[in-house]
Order: C-alpha cells, then sequence, then structure tokens
C-alpha cells in the first residue's frame, strides 16, 4: 500500500469488533476513505472501551475478535485496494486487575523478575516501606480498615497452583519463598511434604524455574486430592479474630509490594505513571527488550502485510522520543518494500514544530485542528468577550495565567510523586560532586517545580543528554521565570539544575574542574551555558554518539545498557528523562484537563492542541502554516474531530460564531441568567456559594448553544431529555475537571447534584416557553453561521497539505460532547441512506439533515481518489483576494503537474446572511474577486460541490459571486469527474 489519502478512525471495543467494522466495509468503501485507522487492537483490560489500558502486547484483543478476526477485516479491507492504519501504545500499560503477565511477575519477584526493568519502577526508594517493592494503590479506604473488614484475602488458584491475595478484582501473587512457610502452617503432614518443595527457594533468577517446578508438584496434589488441605491453610488467614488477620498482615509485609489506600498514590506512587492514572503504568520501551516484546506483534503484521501503518500514542511519554522513532524506522523499513507510514500524537504548542530529526510522517493533527479553528474567529471579538467573561469569574487573568495556577495545583495534588522522582534524581547527582554535595534535596525540588511549571512546551528532547538551540529557546523562558519566582539563595542551585538538564556535558575533567574552584570558592555560582550554537551543540552531541549507539540494549531510564557511558552522562541522561516524563503530563493535566473547564471566555477555543490566549488567525497565518505543512509534512494527518476532542467539530464551528457577536452573546448570557436566578440552589442573600455558580452556569449555556441539535424543537419533551442527560454528563465531568468546588480525588456530591438539578429544571417541559424558547431563537439565529463555519472546516481539511482523517460518525453533523459523548455508537444505516451522486450544493436548503456535509466529504474524498498528489502533496499557492468582501473569503491553489485545483471558502460572515439559508447572497459580494496568478488558469473550471462550471473573467480573476453562488465553499478543478459524485 501507499501511503493514505485519506483515513477514517474507527473507535474499536466489545461492542463494536473487528466484524463490525467489517460489515460496514462497503459503506466506508463508498465514503472515499483510503485507510481505516483504528484504535489498539492488543488486549486490553477485560472491557476497556478505548484499548488504551494495554496488558499484553503480544496478543490481538479477543474482545474485538482475535488475530483471526483482524486478518480477515484486513483481508477484505486490502481486496478493496484499502489499507489499514493502527493505533501502538508503547509508553503505558494496564496494571492492578489479574491480566498483566509482567505485572503479575514483578509484583511476584520484585527486583529479581524477569519483568523488573519493563516498568519505571523505583526499587531504591527513599521510603524504607517502599524499598523494593511497588505500591500498589488500589484499595477503597485505608489499608487497616480493608483488612480488618476482611476484603483483603489469601487465595489458592488451583489452576496455576499459586497463592494470591486478592482484593476485589486485583490479584497479587505471593512470593514462592514464602510458600513453605504458608504449607506448614496448616500443620498437615501432606502439606509439610509439599513445602519441602519450597524450602531454601530465593528470589534469584536461577531459583525461579525451581519454583516452578515445585508450583507444578502443588498444582498436581491438588488436582489429586482436592483443594480441602489448601482451604483448611487459608482459614488460618481468614475471618474476624485478630490473631489470622495478624498473620495476613505479616504475609503481607513480606510481598514485593504494599497494598495501599488509592488516595497515597499522589504523594507515594514509587512506578511512573500515565499522567495521574494509577491504573496505567509506565513501559520503558527504551530498551531494547522491552522495545521488541512491545512491537513484537506489530513488526509481525506489518511483516505479513496486514497492517499499513501505525499511529504512536504519546510520544511526549517516552523517555527519547527521537530514539524511539528512529529504532521504530529501523525496525519497520526491512519488514517491507515500501516506507512505512508512521504518525505520532504529539501536541505542539504556539509557535512550535513538530522535531524535523524525528523520522516520522507527521502528527495525529491536533495543530491543524487548532489552525483552522483558530480561522473561524473574529479576533475583534477578544476584548468584548473577554471583558463579559471577567465580568462573570471575577478575574481578568489570561489563559496564561489560570493554567499557570493550575499547574501549580497539579504539581501539589496530583503529581507530588513525579515532581518528587525527578528532582532525587537531581539531588543524586548533587550528593556525587564535591561542588554540590552540600545542596539540599529541598532547594533542588523548588527548582524543579518552578522550572517544571514554567515550561511553555510539553517538554524538551536533548540528545545524548545535552540541549539544542531549539530546546534552549523554550527552557530560557523556563529558566528566567523560575530565577524570577525564586529566592536569591537559590539561584545558584537553579544555575547548577540547569547544567545537569542538559545545557552542558557532564564530562569528566570538567567535573574536575568543578570540583577545584569549589575548593577554592566556598561559594561557587556556576553559570549555566544558555546559547548553545547548532554547531556547539552539534560537536558535544558528537562526542558521545559513538558510545550511545555502541549497543542497542537500553539501560536506566535514559541510555542504552553495555554501552561505555560514564556513570555521570547515564545519571543526567535520567535526569533529563524523569523531567520531560515530568512536564508532559503536567502540561496536558493541567491545560487540558483543568485549565480548559476553567477558563470560558470561548469554549470553542477550548480545544486539545490549541491555546485560548491564540484567540483568533489570519487568512495570512493560516496560509502561512499550511506551506509550512506541504514543505516538511505533507503525510500528516489533518484532524478536526478526534476520540480525545472536548467539543464535537461543529460545536466549535458554531460556538465561534460568537467572535463575530459578542454583544449579542453578552446580553444573552445577562437575560438567561436573570430568567433562571430562581432555579439556582443555595442562592442566599450575600452568598457566593450558590450552585452552580456564575463561570460554570455561563459554561454551561455555551455548551447547550454549541450542542443543541439543528431540528430540535423546545417542545420535544423526549428529544429535550435526551440532550439534558448527555449535558449532564458532561456537566459532572467538566466541573470535577476544573477542580474548583469538586474534583475527581474528593466530590462533592451535594454540590454536583445541585448542578444537575438546576441544568434539568432549566430543560424541564414547563419552561419551553421561557428559557427553552429563548435558547432554541437564538440557536437558530446563529445555527446557518455555524453551519457555513462547519463546511468551510470541512472543506479546508479536504484540501489543505496533508491527509484528512474522518473521526467516526462525524460524516453528518457533529455536535458531541468530550468522551464519553463522542465515542457513542454510529447509526451507519443512516449514513449509508444519505449516499446519492447529487452535489452537495442540492443538499442546502435543507442542511439541518447534515447531507450537505456529507456531499461535500464525498466529492472531496472523490477528488483526492482522482488525482491523489494534488491536494494530499501538491504546491500550495495563496490567492489574492480583491474588493468588498476580500475579509470575508479564503482562496488558494493546488497545483501538481497538470492538475490543478481553486479552494474559495466563506468566512467571519454571520452579518451578511440574510434568511435561514447558510449562504451569503450572491449580490453581496459585489467586485469581490480572486485574482489566479499567471501559469494558473484553464478554460473552464468545475466545481465538485455543485457541479458547475466557472470561466476566469478578464485579467484571469474569477468572481466571487459567480464561484459562491451555489454553496459557501468551491472546489474548482481543471479536472471533471467521470460521473459526479461517484469514485473514479
Amino acid at each position: 500500500m501507499t501511503y493514505p489519502r485519506a483515513t477514517l478512525r474507527l473507535q474499536l471495543n466489545h461492542t463494536f469488533t473487528f466484524d463490525d467494522a467489517l460489515a460496514q466495509l462497503d459503506y466506508f468503501a463508498a465514503l472515499g476513505v483510503s485507510h481505516l485507522y483504528t484504535s489498539p487492537v492488543t488486549t486490553a483490560q477485560p472491557g476497556s472501551m478505548h484499548g488504551y489500558d494495554t496488558v499484553d502486547y503480544g496478543t490481538v484483543s479477543a474482545e474485538l475478535g482475535g488475530e483471526a478476526g483482524l486478518r480477515r477485516l484486513a483481508a477484505a479491507v486490502h481486496e478493496r485496494g484499502m489499507g489499514l492504519v493502527i493505533d501502538v501504545v508503547p509508553n503505558h500499560m494496564g496494571v492492578g486487575g489479574s491480566h498483566n503477565a509482567w505485572w503479575l511477575d514483578i509484583l511476584e519477584w520484585g527486583r529479581h523478575s524477569a519483568c523488573a526493568r519493563h516498568f519505571d519502577v523505583d526499587w531504591h526508594s527513599p521510603d524504607p516501606a517502599l524499598r523494593g517493592k511497588v505500591l500498589m494503590p488500589f484499595l477503597g479506604a485505608q489499608y487497616g480498615e480493608e483488612l480488618a473488614s476482611g476484603r483483603i484475602e489469601l487465595k489458592f488458584d488451583a489452576r496455576d497452583g499459586r497463592f494470591v491475595v486478592a482484593y476485589g478484582p486485583h490479584v497479587c501473587p505471593v512470593c514462592p519463598t514464602d510458600y513453605a512457610a504458608l504449607l506448614q502452617s496448616a500443620n498437615r503432614a501432606d502439606l509439610d511434604a509439599l513445602a519441602a518443595h519450597f524450602q531454601g527457594l530465593t528470589t534469584q533468577p536461577d531459583d525461579q524455574p525451581r519454583a516452578a517446578a515445585a508450583r507444578d508438584a502443588l498444582r498436581a496434589f491438588v488436582k489429586r486430592n482436592g483443594t480441602d488441605a489448601i482451604d483448611s491453610l487459608l482459614e488460618g488467614y481468614a475471618g474476624a479474630d485478630p490473631v489470622p488477620r495478624e498473620r495476613l498482615h505479616r504475609l503481607l509485609e513480606r510481598q514485593h509490594y504494599r497494598l495501599a489506600w488509592w488516595r497515597t498514590a499522589t504523594d507515594e506512587v514509587n512506578w511512573r505513571r500515565f499522567f495521574d492514572i494509577s491504573a496505567l503504568a509506565g513501559v520503558r520501551v527504551e530498551r531494547h527488550d522491552v522495545f521488541e516484546a512491545v512491537h513484537k506483534l506489530v513488526f509481525r503484521l506489518y511483516a505479513d502485510g496486514v497492517i499499513d501503518g501505525l499511529r504512536i500514542d504519546h510520544i511526549d511519554g517516552l523517555a527519547d522520543p527521537r530514539e524511539y522513532c528512529e529504532r521504530l524506522r529501523q525496525r519497520l523499513v526491512p519488514l517491507r518494500a515500501t516506507l512505512p507510514y508512521v504518525v505520532v500524537e504529539k501536541i505542539l504548542a504556539r509557535g512550535e514544530a513538530l522535531r524535523a530529526d524525528w523520522p516520522v510522517q507527521g502528527t495525529t493533527g491536533y495543530d491543524f485542528m487548532n489552525d483552522v479553528g483558530a480561522l473561524l474567529h473574529d479576533p475583534a471579538g477578544a476584548a468584548p468577550l473577554g471583558d463579559t467573561w471577567a465580568a462573570i469569574s471575577g478575574s481578568d487573568a489570561s489563559f496564561a495565567q489560570v493554567a499557570l495556577e493550575a499547574r501549580r495545583e497539579i504539581l501539589a495534588a496530583y503529581l507530588a510523586a513525579e515532581l518528587d522522582h525527578a528532582a532525587r534524581a537531581l539531588h543524586r547527582i548533587a550528593r556525587e560532586q564535591t561542588a554540590t554535595r552540600d545542596y539540599t534535596y529541598a532547594s533542588v525540588h523548588r527548582v524543579v517545580a518552578q522550572l517544571a511549571m514554567h515550561c511553555p512546551v510539553y517538554r524538551i528532547y536533548p540528545a545524548n543528554g545535552l540541549r539544542g538551540p531549539i530546546d534552549n529557546r523554550y527552557f530560557s523562558v523556563a529558566l528566567d521565570a523560575a530565577r524570577a519566582a525564586l529566592p536569591r539563595a537559590n539561584r545558584a542551585v537553579l544555575d547548577q539544575v540547569d547544567a545537569w538538564l542538559g545545557a552542558r556535558s557532564p564530562d569528566t575533567a570538567a567535573q574536575a574542574g568543578d570540583a577545584a574552584a569549589a575548593a577554592a570558592n566556598p561559594n561557587p555560582q556556576p553559570q549555566p551555558q544558555r546559547t548553545q550554537t547548532a554547531a556547539q551543540s552539534a560537536s558535544q552531541n558528537t562526542a558521545h554518539n559513538a558510545a550511545i549507539k555502541a549497543s542497542a540494549k537500553g539501560a536506566g531510564n535514559g541510555g542504552p545498557q553495555n554501552a561505555p557511558l560514564s556513570h555521570a552522562l547515564i545519571a543526567q541522561r535520567t535526569a533529563l528523562a524523569l523531567f520531560s516524563q515530568l512536564t508532559a503530563p503536567l502540561a496536558a493535566k493541567a491545560n487540558e484537563d483543568t485549565a480548559l473547564y476553567r477558563y470560558g471566555r470561548l469554549l470553542s477555543r477550548n480545544e486539545v492542541g490549541a491555546d485560548p490566549d491564540d484567540f483568533a488567525r489570519s487568512v495570512e497565518d493560516f496560509h502561512a502554516a499550511n506551506a509550512e505543512r506541504q514543505k516538511h509534512a505533507p503525510y500528516a494527518l489533518l484532524a478536526t474531530a478526534t476520540h480525545d476532542h472536548k467539543r464535537g467539530e461543529d460545536v466549535r464551528a458554531r460556538l465561534a460564531v460568537l467572535s463575530e457577536l459578542p454583544a449579542d452573546w453578552s446580553a444573552a448570557l445577562r437575560a438567561w441568567s436573570t430568567l433562571n436566578l430562581p432555579h439556582r440552589r443555595n442562592d442566599r442573600a450575600g452568598s457566593t456559594d450558590w450552585a452552580p455558580g456564575p463561570a460554570a452556569e455561563a459554561m454551561l449555556y455555551q455548551t447547550l448553544v454549541g450542542c443543541w441539535p439543528p431540528d430540535l424543537d423546545p417542545g420535544d419533551e423526549a428529544g429535550v431529555r435526551a440532550l439534558a442527560e448527555r449535558i449532564a454528563q458532561w456537566q459532572l465531568k467538566a466541573l470535577r475537571e476544573a477542580k474548583l468546588r469538586t474534583n475527581w480525588l474528593s466530590p462533592d456530591e451535594a454540590y454536583e447534584s445541585d448542578c444537575q438539578a438546576f441544568l434539568f429544571d432549566i430543560l424541564a417541559p414547563q419552561h419551553r416557553d421561557g428559557f427553552l424558547h429563548e435558547l432554541a431563537g437564538f440557536v437558530a439565529r446563529i445555527a446557518p453561521a455555524g453551519a457555513l463555519n462547519a463546511l468551510l472546516q470541512t472543506t479546508l481539511r479536504l484540501t489543505s497539505p496533508g491527509v484528512p482523517d474522518l473521526y467516526q460518525g462525524t460524516e453528518l453533523w457533529d455536535f458531541s460532547l468530550v468522551d464519553p459523548d463522542n465515542r457513542r455508537p454510529v447509526d451507519y444505516a443512516a449514513r449509508a441512506a444519505a449516499i446519492d451522486d447529487e452535489p452537495p450544493s442540492a443538499k442546502l436548503a435543507h442542511w439541518r439533515d447534515g447531507r450537505v456535509k456529507f456531499a461535500t466529504l464525498r466529492r472531496l474524498f472523490a477528488l483526492r481518489a482522482r488525482a491523489p498528489e494534488l491536494l494530499r502533496e501538491g504546491a500550495y499557492v495563496p490567492l489574492e483576494v480583491r474588493g468588498e468582501g476580500a475579509a470575508h473569503v479564503i482562496a488558494f491553489a493546488r497545483r501538481h503537474r497538470d492538475s490543478c485545483a481553486v479552494i474559495v471558502g466563506t468566512r467571519l460572515a454571520a452579518a451578511w446572511l440574510e434568511g435561514d439559508v447558510p449562504l451569503v447572497a450572491p449580490q453581496r459580494w459585489g467586485d469581490t474577486a480572486i485574482v489566479l496568478p499567471e501559469g494558473l488558469a484553464a478554460p473552464q473550471w468545475h466545481d465538485w460541490l455543485s457541479d458547475t462550471t466557472t470561466t476566469a473573467s478578464e485579467g484571469n480573476r474569477l468572481l466571487v459571486r459567480d464561484v459562491l453562488a451555489a454553496l459557501p465553499v468551491a472546489v474548482l478543478s481543471n479536472l471533471a469527474p467521470g460521473r459526479a459524485g461517484t469514485q473514479p
């Protein structure tokens, strides 16, 4: 297969399996996509609805249909000339429960487990209670309470001949070194004889085969004699009597894990998690053996031609993303004759670009989602909407300020253990050098916290322990902010931490010089090398490359095993990896999962990959971003909806209209708040604690406006109720994610209940003539402009440089909210029924049913099939627009050899619309025209969206009143379809 020309993202789970996808394959082919692009297919926790909690990398999920089902789907896909891209999750696995064999092995054998280095476990915790142990923070209440209640139980697994400690669905193996004492505790001759098999066992790897043989004997005994004897043994560790409970406690104390209340994880977890989720443990894929184990199935499926490309999940969680991508590419290339297609899930900050030295095709498309989303917003609306939000919320803080405060809170309340790990790694370096041995842990901790809080990007990507010029550009922002925030007494520590975090190499001679300087100067003030040139960085990196690449086996948190690396370099790389693996989840947790739920100027800019302070982008900005994409990442995905979006693509498109009507929106907010004042809870005179509160109420109104279905009548009680139930689900998540008056760790259920009651009250049937009428009327007023934005967004996604990605179900209007709302089952029958040969323009009058969007997608997929290179990688040419309506038009051309297309769209046109149709009247455009450059001409231009033809006027200009007469968007080409609306 060649690289995709268009992908369709499918969320697989036990309710939508490989065979379910296979049943819809004719429909997917009729849409015109070239590749299916699925969520993870490896075995996940039972019942997983997303697949990101992998428990076995080596098998295809049986719940999805197993490898046979995957191969069946792939064969049918390939028969239709299509391809298959799968999601790979190398950063973390699902733990807890009883299904992850790697995790269970380290619980059983501790640091001597064959899998002990598969996960980022700190086996040398400074806490004596965790030294050599794994924290298991899965108890629903405090350990003593759960132990006394009998919910922690010693059990015997007859199938495996294994003693385990069970707590609900969680299973923790007992180390075989304890089996002899366990069996002897029953005072039975038969069990004493079995105990002899386990006598003298140690946890050393050489003893583990003997333990397996001893378990075989135990299993055979039970098979012959039943479990009566074992059951009698277990009674000695159960019951309400304190004696057996104390016996169980002493047994637990000897294990390689510590059972703990789930709340302890924030402060004490001694292994890397995915964000703050204790059910997902970080995997050390930087190690060669772990890398191979994680990808063994993927490589086999790719070599066999089952899959054609990979999407790498959460690339920023890895110790060294660059090295990972290089290794992945090196392993994939020899397996197939064609180059592998690999994209990475990477959130780019404002002004940040994907690193050019990563051998991948690009990102999964959040950067494009941000670019096109910002284009839909009127910059003139930023200030008045900001004033309205400040008046409602009582704060004029920018999003950056809100996010900074969120980072401070997240570090303290959610990622304290992760911060501790990074600080301790740096403090260990300090203790090993005479010049810095007196730097205290507390001072290093303060420095690391400030640097992490102020890092302007998700993370930096040092090479071989050294920051390059791009890293320094971002790190210097954090460094300056930390220097301003820290006490003067900590600045020397800050400068030294800067050096350890990649400002300079830990060269042995340099260390010796530092030590000598320290001896001569009792108060050293090391100065960081803040501004490396590219040449300096390359020179320093070269000094380590031979050693680092001498072996492909990973060791430590950031380096190869058995390579001749100095201890200092390993320590520095470890500290750098831990720091980067702190800043990435901190940014995501604080920005995406906290600040975006607190800041509400306009929720259409509160999206993954977006910066709400970056309110709007000009046409020129959009052209510049597309030109960069065409030059550097022509095969990157282009997304406007994903399984992780906060709001559906058409919700955002509609809310963007409010940027054009800020005064009207402000008036509506005031009127609705007054109208619904009687429904507030706990609204006492002078109180500020009423529910839901002014900020949450305002965000609720935005959400209602954004996702109100176009065809929903306020008198439709069942329809309004269904909407209310969806919004209630969003509201609960939004309130807890904001972490202001309730949160996931300690929910205020009374407040949450009051907020839900407020929601259901204002949407109650008896208010159909009050608030519901006002709400529906406002939505009806802005919905045409929202639909216009949505059609523009769709057209730009399918015609910009890159590979457009279609998220499942968004062929029709997408008014979904954050997950799980955006992962609801898709009605494919309704979508299949929408297929016909009519042009999108014929469906504009009935735009509310979404078929105009559906037809637009199909027509442009057809154009991409007709000329794949034209829209995927053809030259990108911004076009000049002149005349009275120029500010309301975006136009560009795509050109590849003899094929060309001109894309024209309407923007910021809310004030120009008349009536109920999302179309500017042709006469309104006046003399507005698109100037075609020399060399871009055709006798006639065929519009793939209206089946009309246009001829350029004198001066090689296209009059907008002609081009956009039938639809608010047009895609003109010198290529005409063989048959309108069909695939060639």
